[in-house]
């Protein structure tokens, strides 16, 4: 009389099978038998098989030398949004340069505008150079556009010099805001979640900090009229910027 057989899944990429000598137990024969039959599928709690799935991703590994290997998930909306990004950034700050050069003329000669617009410019060019390391990063192409010539001449007959080219800043940090929004939801609408929080955190928390700080330049040039207050207001820059 046959008691019974034993069935155990091991390993899905071995098949054996074990017979023991038969033995008689009171009068019993017990035959013990052991197999396995491969499939993955009896293998329980494997959800990633790294050789089969790799697979697609190979076959999308270009094999051309003009094409980036390292582009992944980044749609050509994205790219070109960043590409206009680092325009805007550009153009930023060129036209803070114009005002280093306008502030700085001996006949002018506000030394703490002059350098909180040259160190202004700096940054934006730095903005720039740094859409251009992530645009390399995800694979994309950085393509250069033109930049406007900016004015040259900052006085307002009514304003003053100082709080005109404050209020042009002032607009232009709020314009530069609004692009960089566009940009964080062209991210978004292509599923771009690195690219949305390189934005979100990298320039659009910044960017609420610049605008509320040339608000308050402003506010301040505006208390302080056309005459002596704005040379105690350059005095302010100067010293802001020898402490830092």
């Amino acid at each position: 009389m046959i008691l019974g057989a034993a069935t155990t899944a091991l390993s899905p990429a071995i098949s054996f099978s074990v017979k023991t000598p038969s033995k008689q137990l009171n009068g019993s024969v017990v035959v013990c038998s052991a197999s396995k039959h491969a499939s993955n599928k009896a293998l329980t709690g494997v959800v990633f098989e790294p050789f089969e799935e790799v697979k697609k991703e190979l076959m999308l590994v270009p094999a051309v030398p003009h094409l980036s290997l390292a582009r992944h998930k980044y749609s050509n909306d994205s790219e070109s949004a960043i590409n206009d990004q680092i325009n805007v950034e550009y153009n930023l700050s060129y036209v803070y340069h114009a005002m280093f050069a306008y502030f700085d003329r001996d006949n002018v000669a506000l030394k703490g505008l002059a350098r909180f617009f040259r160190e202004s410019s700096a940054e934006e060019r730095e903005q720039a150079e740094k859409f251009m390391e992530y645009q390399n990063k995800r694979g994309g192409k950085v393509k250069l556009q033109s930049i406007i010539m900016p004015l040259s001449e900052f006085d307002d007959a009514e304003k003053g010099d100082a709080l005109h080219a404050m209020e042009l800043a002032l607009s232009l940090q709020k314009l530069t805001n609004e692009k960089l929004h566009h940009v964080h939801k062209v991210a978004v609408k292509n599923n771009d979640a690195q690219m949305a929080d390189f934005v979100q955190n990298r320039y659009l928390r910044q960017q609420v900090k610049v605008i509320k700080r040339m608000s308050e330049y402003v506010a301040q040039l505006r208390r302080v009229g056309k005459g002596h207050g704005v040379w105690h207001f350059d005095e302010m820059l100067l010293n802001e910027g020898a402490a830092a």
